[in-house]
């Protein structure tokens, strides 16, 4: 009988090679099928949230248009923190993607004391969502008809600020234009918009830096009056309202921002198909208008721009929250 020219410990090299040729193309395989199964989105606050609603907003286009199975969970808690932390922990093979905002991703980590993730390194960028302005509103009947006269009198007496929570954007937003307007403000820090905005109608407080989807329909109903917005260019759905700049306050703006991300590692042909589906819910005309009517507006992107992006708000946000000195246990 013939002998196999190959010794048992050659063959068992050679097959440990082809493997190892093979290997280098099991990802891109897996990225060609993709998605071949359902994809979680983790949302980190709860339902029927801004963020929430910019979520189901982009990707239930994407299920329609390109037929994916995404299904949306909302892991609240931590001002965000607790889903995002999931989303960093998850296997990093395209089937876990994240809500990423403002706050979990430039505010949080000088907010708090402990993070469970690094913002820098435990992510893959996707895309950027949108963004909204937050308003400067008071009350209808207030004295204050523009921010001339707001800081005017703030520099007679201290105002109180509503804030839906500390270390929010709208407080963040606050504690920053107080200080480029040499005013001090007493801050009033509530457990959300909701009440924030019942005791400013109520008089118990002197203004607010609201965001769109709670201050419009005030705005609309002649309770509340908006002296500006703090985007670079006014709001089509406040043409009529300056912006913090044409007030005065050269290069002032402040916006909440949503964006997709992935777990450090996620395949790079998977984050260009999610970063493609996601630009082109982005332009569509009936997203367009859906993101105007809360108030925000899209936005859209390359990964890498958004890397960039979500650097220079994490040092510009990571400075305003030591500025303030807020913080929370």
């Amino acid at each position: 009988m013939m002998k196999h020219p190959y010794s048992p410990l050659r063959r068992l090299l050679c097959l440990f090679g082809a493997a190892c040729l093979a290997a280098p193309a099991l990802p891109a395989l897996a990225a060609g099928d993709y998605p071949a199964q359902p994809v979680r989105l983790v949302v980190p606050f709860p339902p029927a949230g801004g963020t929430d609603v910019m979520a189901r907003l982009v990707f239930n286009k994407i299920g329609t248009d390109a037929h994916w199975n995404v299904v949306v969970e909302n892991r609240a808690g931590a001002g965000g923190n607790i889903g995002l932390d999931a989303v960093a922990k998850a296997k990093p093979d395209g089937y876990t993607l994240g809500m990423g905002q403002t706050a979990n991703l430039a505010i949080n980590p000088s907010l708090y004391p402990r993070m469970p993730y690094d913002v820098l390194k435990d992510f893959a960028p996707v895309a950027l969502v949108s963004a909204q302005p937050v308003v400067l509103v008071v009350r209808a009947d207030a004295p204050f008809k523009t921010v001339a006269d707001l800081v005017g009198a703030a520099k007679g007496r201290t105002l109180s600020m509503a804030s839906a929570g500390t270390g929010t954007v709208g407080h963040l937003t606050g504690e920053m234009f107080a200080r480029r307007a040499g005013i001090k403000v007493l801050h009033v820090p509530y457990k959300g918009a909701s009440p924030a905005l019942t005791d400013l109608l109520g008089g118990q407080t002197d203004f607010y830096f609201a965001t769109p989807p709670i201050a419009l329909p005030m705005i609309k109903a002649g309770k509340l009056r908006a002296l500006a917005v703090t985007s670079a260019k006014r709001s089509a759905l406040l043409p009529a309202v300056p912006t913090v700049i044409e007030s005065g306050y050269a290069g002032f703006q402040a916006e909440d921002w949503k964006a997709v991300v992935a777990p450090a590692g996620t395949p790079a042909e998977v984050i260009r198909r999610v970063n493609e589906q996601t630009n082109k819910a982005l332009a569509s005309p009936d997203t367009i208008s859906k993101m105007r009517a809360e108030g925000s507006e899209p936005r859209g992107g390359t990964p890498a721009e958004l890397a960039a992006f979500i650097k220079a708000e994490h040092a510009r946000w990571g400075a305003i929250v030591r500025e303030s000195g807020a913080h929370v246990e």
